[in-house]
């Protein structure tokens, strides 16, 4: 063991227990846990936040860590001082300080990678966080050759101890406090302050001037680059509204007379201004097919929505049906940001819940004419929505004639249809009749609207033809009856199953694929993802086919995704 620098001994002790070193250590515990559970906010915008993101972010920190653990190991015998502890600190500072200014930048820069879809993370991951999480590595066998502690065991112990309880209140602090709380860029400042400050301490009490004078220039780049992205627009348009919920990053963003619901970078829901009522993405128009399917659409009088985003169906269908609608939507911050910005005004008829679908389902003694499950996504599909045992709740949660409309993100034949064939077998398991409408056409990524009735005798195509011709439901749906299919090959789909549901896997093949989807005239490409209602302009009600194109695999920053 090297004997302590002046600044480590006795009189130094922070509280009486923990040395600078060991505070030092603990501190890079807090940062390195912290920016881990950030990665998955900064990088799912991006690359989705599926569980090889996921798995992508830990090992490459697990990796820069150990990396960091063996250089420093072996240079802390000849190295180990508090002013290099703090200089690690400040340098991992500087880091942090270029995430929050360029980070978006960076990340960009790494999509064109011709990697597999499952590790099309990893070169974000490690330019983003390998730097900082490698330089705290140094920091643990730093703290260790520093220690008070007697012997080599037990001061590597008790400095990887205390770094552990740092991991364990860093991850605690991020998940529970900070993410809720604050923004990104936010975060990333508190981290930056806190690693500033202990170095700071490092360093006393008797600082050098150039000491002085890079803690000063550290603090003032964290700063400005905190301060430079406050500007308040975004590639999109106005932001309005902006925050980190406990389950994503939320947007509100105005262009023109749209307004834009944002979750995790991904277009959810729309609004137009000028006219609120209006569809102004039309995948929202098929929710009205329920209306076609039952015999009397009168008998569809109680609708549950699982999904809110903007909430443009529960409110189009408690103004047109005068229907009570139920809405649960697991995201407390998504139902203020509706009631706030989206025109959503609870009433006797339209009721919010802000729960997990599932759990609503399985407590409630309300029974639905009609479920829309509108909780999908691209990249994060709740498995517990998906399965045949959620399936048969919802079975028994549905009045005689019930109907479940479901949202599906995926291609309807190809590799992509993985996720969409195994769902249309696990529904297929519980209702007897399943119909779906592709809405793009061809076998790319897309909203597929499936619709799942009780009724045992099948609805034709020309039946819902007649209905439309027929029935006064506020709008044309003629274009849309054009996407019908009655009957799915699923090949060897799984059912999914609450003890087998590889949910992942089964998006995987859509990773980083964009889809096309249909506007009137034209064609517009939108990353495949997911949003209370997010889906294609609508324009006028006026819906007419185009020729669907395939698209190469591409980032998601100009690809608004489709569902909720």
């Amino acid at each position: 063991m090297a004997d302590p620098s002046p600044v480590s001994t006795p009189a130094a002790v922070l509280d009486g227990r923990v040395s600078k070193p060991e505070a030092a250590v603990f501190v890079s515990g807090v940062a390195s846990m912290g920016l881990e559970i950030l990665a998955g906010r900064i990088i799912a915008p991006q690359f989705g936040s599926s569980i090889y993101t996921w798995g992508t972010i830990i090992g490459v920190f697990l990796a820069a860590l150990s990396a960091g653990y063996h250089r420093g190991g072996k240079l802390a015998t000849e190295e180990a001082t508090d002013r290099r502890l703090a200089r690690l600190l400040l340098g991992t500072a500087v880091w942090v300080a270029l995430l929050v200014f360029a980070g978006d930048l960076l990340l960009r820069s790494t999509v064109a990678f011709p990697l597999p879809s499952r590790v099309a993370s990893l070169p974000a991951v490690v330019l983003l966080f390998g730097p900082p999480t490698y330089l705290l590595g140094f920091i643990s066998p730093y703290g260790a050759e520093l220690s008070r502690k007697e012997g080599l065991g037990r001061a590597s112990g008790h400095v990887y101890a205390v770094g552990t309880i740092g991991s364990i209140v860093g991850a605690f602090g991020t998940t529970y406090f900070l993410i809720p709380s604050l923004g990104v860029d936010a975060i990333g400042l508190v981290f930056g302050l806190l690693l500033v400050a202990t170095a700071a301490v490092l360093l006393l009490p008797s600082p050098s001037r150039d000491s002085i004078l890079t803690v000063l220039g550290v603090l003032v780049v964290l700063v400005a680059a905190f301060s430079s992205g406050a500007a308040g627009v975004s590639p999109e348009g106005q932001v309005v509204y902006q925050t980190q919920t406990p389950y994503q990053q939320l947007e509100v963003i105005d262009s023109g007379d749209t307004r834009t619901l944002y979750l995790d970078g991904q277009r959810h829901s729309a609004m137009d201004l000028s006219d609120p009522d209006r569809h102004v993405f039309s995948y929202t128009r098929y929710f009205h097919l329920p209306y076609l399917f039952a015999d009397d659409p009168d008998d569809i009088d109680r609708v549950l929505f699982i999904g809110g985003g903007g909430f443009t169906g529960p409110k189009r269908f408690v103004e047109e049906y005068d229907a009570t609608v139920d809405v649960v939507e697991i995201d407390p911050e998504v139902i203020d940001v509706a009631k706030r910005y989206f025109d959503v005004e609870e009433s006797e008829q339209l009721r919010i819940h802000n729960d997990d679908g599932r759990r609503y389902l399985r407590n409630t003694n309300e029974t639905y004419d009609l479920i829309v499950l509108d909780a999908y996504k691209k990249d994060k599909v709740p498995f517990q929505l998906t399965t045949k045992e959620f399936m048969e709740l919802s079975h028994d949660r549905l009045s005689e004639d019930g109907m479940v409309f479901a949202n599906v993100i995926s291609a309807p034949s190809g590799p992509a249809s993985r996720f969409y064939r195994a769902e249309y077998a696990t529904m297929n398991a519980v209702y007897p009749n399943v119909y779906s409408f592709p809405t793009a056409g061809g076998g790319v990524i897309q909203n597929i609207e499936m619709v799942a009735t009780k009724d045992s005798a099948v609805v034709t195509e020309e039946t819902l033809r007649e209905r439309n011709e027929r029935r006064d439901i506020g709008i044309d749906l003629s274009a849309e009856i054009d996407d019908y299919r009655a009957e799915e090959d699923v090949g060897d789909a799984p059912i999914l199953r609450d003890d087998y549901a590889p949910v992942d896997a089964l998006l995987d093949p859509m990773v980083g694929q964009r889809y096309v989807i249909d506007e009137a005239g034209s064609v517009e490409n939108a990353s495949a993802g997911s949003g209370g209602d997010g889906g294609v302009p609508e324009n006028g009600g006026d819906r007419q086919r185009v020729s669907p194109v395939r698209l190469e695999s591409a980032p998601a920053e100009s690809a608004p995704p489709l569902a909720d």
